[in-house]
């Protein structure tokens, strides 16, 4: 996302012996006047928050530090089982090759479809759904089963009171043999043919919402890994700032040593540059976290050494209508229209409560081959009408009616919300990629201001026009405009994405909108 513009600011620095220097820490603040604080950038919406870009001397100094903590809210999911931290998991393809492997994002996004758990989970939720789909059919088909008996039986007559004279009251043994098939057909059950409607609409809604984890898939790898870029470049970034305070450093020990400096500038100098190094340590650490979490979500091996090959740089977006982006969207997420389908579930199974005060009418049957032996038998047959209907009981129809219907409410009341909702995903996604594109632009301003001033305190400083407080405050404004030109971009790229999310086409689209359209 940043390499291409990060790689050609750290080279312009280091031609001027200049470069991006961290905010002052507590250490240098007890020796100079401190930095000024940047401002937070806080895009509206449902996007990652980037922490604080100003000057900061914790341990998580990062500009995108703690996004993924702050990952924006997926809307769209129905099943219970699959949440939001779903997507951050994965089951582990394969085993870590032991070398360092390319990891465009294309290949990113093809594993985490693969192995991303939202997506197993909502696998498995289409399979449920399927199966509860059959079980309802089964209701309204034919039932046919298979049975083979053989019974032996020796009677003790007398044991029910009948003696006859001269008779032996002991009966047999003798036996039975049977072999037969069932046959059960409900012939006008209008309760279970509308729960078979329900489960069908609930299918459609399961398969929706399969393909909808796909397009937040795209999302949720697509942020981890322009989230692993931003952090690449602030590790190069930190790299080039301490190279150019060791070069202020080793400018003030000279002076120092010539007799032209105090003792001070090379404290303050000294300061800034192991403030650097902890920076960098820092860095260093988050981009490490970063990756093991992009690993997670796409089932890479956790010890899998990898490299990063797409920079994604600055594209920008053109002007589109809102109101034709938000129709876009209204026909092509394949939530809504999951959501559409539970309503017309729901309107079955309201329907279905209704209909089990109605009259239901079957037909069973049996034939088989009975005797005492299968070559002493002979064959015989069964069969029975029967018309159900339900006298007295009024509270549980009514019960029944009251569950389902206020189910439909809730229904229906969620597809209209979520309707809105998607309508603000898409306003939000716009406005954002608005914000953060002036943001480019005000802070890439920023950083040419910066390097200008930082390189005219270091002049006036060699010169012994001036003590080296200005360079160690023009570095700090320097790293503080860098930082938010880093998170800028990220956010600008991250507004982009969620806006393919928004309109539903992330997983086939994600291109087009992050090289820009």
């Amino acid at each position: 996302m940043v390499r291409l513009q990060k790689l050609a600011l750290a080279k312009g620095f280091a031609r001027k012996n200049s470069g991006w220097l961290v905010a002052a820490a507590l250490g240098f603040a007890l020796i100079c006047a401190p930095a000024a604080h940047g401002q937070q950038t806080q895009p509206s919406g449902n996007q990652p928050r980037p922490t604080q870009t100003g000057p900061s001397s914790g341990p998580q100094s990062s500009p995108i530090a703690g996004a993924q903590q702050q990952l924006y809210t997926v809307t769209g999911q129905n099943d219970a089982a699959v949440t939001q931290d779903s997507y951050k998991g994965s089951v582990v393809e394969g085993k870590s090759t032991g070398t360092m492997i390319d990891l465009p994002l294309d290949d990113a996004i093809k594993r985490g479809l693969r192995n991303n758990l939202g997506v197993i989970l909502q696998g498995a939720a289409q399979k449920n759904a399927n199966g509860q789909r059959l079980e309802e059919l089964q209701a309204l088909l034919p039932t046919v089963t298979g049975a083979a008996s053989i019974n032996v039986q020796q009677v003790n007559l007398a044991a029910y009171g009948l003696k006859f004279p001269g008779l032996n009251p002991i009966a047999g043994p003798f036996q039975v043999v049977d072999f037969r098939a069932y046959l059960t057909q409900n012939l006008v059950n209008v309760s279970a043919l509308q729960n078979y409607i329900a489960a069908k609409h609930n299918f459609a809604a399961a398969k929706l919402t399969a393909e909808d984890a796909r397009d937040l898939v795209v999302l949720t790898v697509g942020n981890a890994y322009l989230l692993c870029v931003a952090d690449e470049a602030r590790v190069e970034a930190v790299s080039a700032e301490l190279a150019t305070s060791k070069v202020t450093l080793d400018q003030a020990v000279a002076a120092h040593e010539a007799g032209t400096s105090p003792k001070l500038d090379v404290l303050r100098a000294q300061v800034d540059y192991q403030n650097e190094q902890q920076t960098l340590i820092s860095a260093k650490n988050q981009l490490a976290k970063d990756k093991l979490a992009l690993s997670r979500a796409i089932g890479l091996p956790l010890d899998q050494d990898y490299r990063l090959t797409d920079e994604v740089p600055y594209a920008a977006f053109n002007d589109i209508d809102p109101q034709a982006t938000v129709e876009q969207a209204l026909k092509s997420r394949k939530d809504l229209a999951a959501s559409g389908e539970k309503v017309k579930a729901a309107g079955a199974q309201k329907t279905s409560a209704w209909a089990y005060q109605l009259p239901v009418v079957s037909f069973s049957g049996d034939f088989g081959d009975l005797g005492q032996t299968p070559g002493h038998s002979h064959s015989s047959y069964s069969a029975t009408g029967q018309v159900t209907v339900p006298i007295l009981q009024i509270a549980k129809t009514k019960g029944q009616e009251d569950v389902a219907g206020a189910q439909y409410d809730q229904a229906r009341a969620r597809l209209a919300d979520q309707a809105q909702q998607v309508n603000a995903d898409v306003r939000d996604s716009l406005l954002d990629i608005q914000a953060a594109a002036k943001l480019v632009e005000a802070t890439h301003s920023n950083v040419e201001l910066a390097k200008e001033a930082l390189s005219e305190a270091q002049q006036r400083f060699k010169a012994g026009v001036s003590d080296n407080l200005p360079v160690s405050q023009a570095q700090a404004q320097t790293e503080q405009a860098n930082d938010q030109y880093i998170s800028a971009l990220y956010q600008h790229n991250i507004a982009k994405l969620s806006l393919a999310r928004a309109l539903g086409a992330a997983q086939t689209n994600y291109k087009d909108y992050l090289g820009g359209k």
